[in-house]
């Protein structure tokens, strides 16, 4: 590991660390969490002197809590965050006149131990993040500081910070990798000259943020309205609020659109009025699909909206960012504890597009027919959809569930579930009661449905699976953890396997008969820890 001199610190910056990440959303913050637990020193910049007060994302999956849970948050901020609930999988899209046309079913069981999707107010969980954040060894965030420029070398690179208000007044900062997790408008992957990919999507919508008033009835979690005189949104956004969202038509200004009245005129279909609720937010957004052709330039790293944008249709956009943050976290934290050579960095950035291209597909897909504003198009949209949600088969559709994008760090094991999520259920061990991670453990996890892994594992090899904080499990009732609902047996069931290897962010590296155990962790060895190649030092 390279390391560099101290230097004077100027503030309470300070100019060498191991990590910097540029950008305190959501994703950064959870970022210097994961990167602080594994052991590093870790700067957060943010150009902005505070959090920012109003609603953004508004919609949470349970991969995404999962990974909160992960990092500690979940254990006490579960009210942050209120499953979705009604009729039809709580997710409907419905014509100009109300006929619904289809449904997603977003109250599906989940493999991750969580509500499938889930509705929160950003603004509360990015204050539980930087409250975590703050109390993590080693990380230290940063307000009121601007990323400016970067050069790299030497195993490292240099940074160049400028307090916000004072642009002039640099400061630079060493570090060993650096994450731009600084938003749509990343200054560091201009910095980096990374061009993006463009779905060639694009619509101005106005978000309408509030908070009801009176008490209201809601037949589903979020209903699209695929209306061509006014298409819409309408979905709960979190513990006693609502969110609306509306589409810029060809005869309205974006200014018109932007303004209060317009959102009070476009409300009051639905009943909401000054005297129904208090307007909490209302901003003009312009929905697009767009990805970062690479997620890495030598040790600088995008994630979050500085890699990829999505339409908002699905939900998906900080789901996404989140998933960025572990992927990114678990190999960054076994590099710098030197458990993993850092070529396991060349997988980061190749299986991220991959699965979030194909959200960002759906995302756009859903788009273009909820933003249809030609009569006649419309109208045969509604009757295709009408004449499909009369097959009980095709009414209710699932979410997307994208496996990781190639090459990935994963062991072809038949199947085809290696590269997919990994199940999380609850478990009983010796008396104590709960979801697995928090019971068994989190990180690496062997689990077997048919006996204990430790009889076909060798002591060597078993022992270095524990070394990088791997935990081993028997969930076929014979040994301690027991499998209180029977996810592990209908996952086991439905993947026709016996035994799984996933990864920290539970993806699963490997899948198949109990016997296989013996070749899945040493293939993993490997994986992590190439030997060199002949000849080289």
């Amino acid at each position: 590991m390279t390391t560099f001199p101290e230097q004077d610190p100027a503030g309470d910056v300070r100019t060498v660390v191991d990590c910097l990440v540029v950008g305190g959303g959501p994703v950064g913050l959870l970022t210097a969490v994961f990167l602080g637990q594994a052991g590093l020193r870790v700067a957060v910049v943010e150009r902005w002197p505070r959090r920012y007060p109003s609603p953004r994302a508004c919609t949470i999956d349970h991969e995404a809590l999962r990974i909160l849970q992960s990092a500690g948050l979940m254990a006490e901020h579960t009210d942050l965050f209120e499953p979705s609930q009604g009729e039809r999988g709580g997710y409907e899209f419905r014509n100009g006149e109300g006929e619904l046309l289809q449904a997603i079913d977003w109250n599906r069981p989940a493999e991750s131990g969580w509500a499938n999707t889930n509705g929160f107010y950003q603004p509360d969980l990015e204050a539980a993040l930087e409250e975590l954040a703050e109390a993590t060894p080693g990380v230290r965030i940063h307000r009121g500081w601007t990323f400016q420029a970067l050069t790299q070398g030497d195993g490292g690179m240099t940074a160049r910070l400028a307090p916000t208000q004072q642009p002039t007044e640099a400061l630079r900062v060493r570090s060993r990798w650096l994450v731009g997790a600084d938003g749509a408008n990343s200054a560091v992957r201009s910095q980096l000259g990374i061009d993006v990919g463009d779905s060639g999507f694009q619509a101005d919508w106005l978000v309408v943020d509030y908070q009801p008033l009176v008490e209201e009835k809601w037949s589903a979690f979020v209903t699209q309205y695929c209306d061509p005189a006014q298409p819409a949104t309408a979905v709960n956004s979190g513990p006693g609020r609502r969110r609306f969202e509306f589409m810029r038509g060809a005869d309205m200004t974006v200014e018109e659109l932007g303004q209060d009245s317009t959102a009070w005129r476009l409300m009051a279909p639905w009943g909401v009025t000054p005297g129904t609720a208090r307007l909490e937010r209302h901003a003009v957004y312009t929905f697009r699909g767009r990805w970062a052709h690479t997620w890495r330039e030598g040790n600088a790293f995008l994630a979050g909206d500085s890699a990829h944008l999505m339409p908002p249709f699905l939900g998906q956009g900080l789901c996404s960012g989140l998933r960025d943050a572990r992927a990114l976290t678990w190999r960054l934290g076994m590099v710098h504890r030197g458990l993993a050579a850092p070529t396991v960095l060349d997988t980061y950035g190749p299986e991220r597009t991959g699965h979030v291209r194909e959200i960002i597909d759906e995302a756009v897909a859903a788009g273009r027919v909820i933003c249809e504003l030609d009569v006649g198009r419309a109208a045969a949209r509604d009757a295709e959809m009408k004449k499909r949600s009369g097959d009980p088969e095709a009414a209710t559709r699932e979410p997307p569930h994208p496996r990781l994008g190639e090459p990935s760090l994963t062991l072809a094991s038949g199947g085809g579930v290696e590269g997919r999520l990994a199940p999380q259920g609850q478990v009983r061990v010796a008396g104590r009661t709960g979801l697995f991670d928090d019971v068994v453990g989190g990180g690496w996890q062997l689990i077997s449905r048919v006996g204990d892994p430790t009889e076909v594992l060798s002591a060597e090899d078993a022992a270095w699976f524990q070394r990088i904080g791997g935990v081993i499990a028997d969930v076929s009732g014979a040994g301690p953890v027991q499998d209180l609902d029977g996810v592990y047996e209908r996952w086991f069931t439905e993947h026709g396997c016996e035994a799984v290897l996933a990864r920290p962010d539970f993806y699963v590296f490997a899948a198949g008969r109990h016997s296989d155990i013996p070749r899945f962790v040493p293939r993993l060895r490997g994986a992590l820890q190439p030997a060199p190649v002949e000849g080289t030092p």
